[in-house]
């Protein structure tokens, strides 16, 4: 099957990597538990209320506080990874593996292995017009 792109298609596709070079950054001291892992994001698609967003991630080895306020599915490209929660389970993510870390998931994020992942995020911003009759 040959698929054709149409220049007016409200389409995004992947394929073809990130409009842009990765952003590059270091967590926050107070984030840090072990490591400084320098860390790489390259946006392939955001929309434009910027609560939903796609693109690959990348982790030097380290582990890091996290406190998720968005919803994130993730797809482990390379390395491996663990997570914790605040009670203290683990799981641990390598090439191939799919999860979705839930909003309000506290924990720790320990990657062993340099790590690429690719993500989508929803983050909900919750903004109701004052006075406004919303069951939340």
């Amino acid at each position: 099957m040959t698929v054709t792109e149409h220049p007016n298609s409200k389409l995004v596709s992947l394929s073809g990597g990130a409009p842009f070079g990765p952003q590059t950054y270091q967590l926050s001291p107070e984030k840090l538990i072990t490591g400084n892992p320098l860390q790489s994001v390259w946006i392939e698609f955001e929309s434009p209320d910027k609560q939903f967003c796609v693109g690959i991630w990348a982790s030097e080895p380290g582990e890091w506080k996290v406190n998720y306020t968005e919803q994130e599915y993730c797809a482990i490209l390379e390395g491996v990874n663990i997570l914790t929660d605040a009670e203290g389970n683990s799981q641990e993510f390598g090439p191939g593996s799919e999860f979705v870390v839930p909003r309000g998931f506290s924990g720790t994020w320990r990657v062993m292995e340099a790590t690429r992942k690719r993500f989508v995020i929803f983050d909900q911003a919750i903004q109701h017009p004052v006075g406004a009759d919303v069951d939340v």
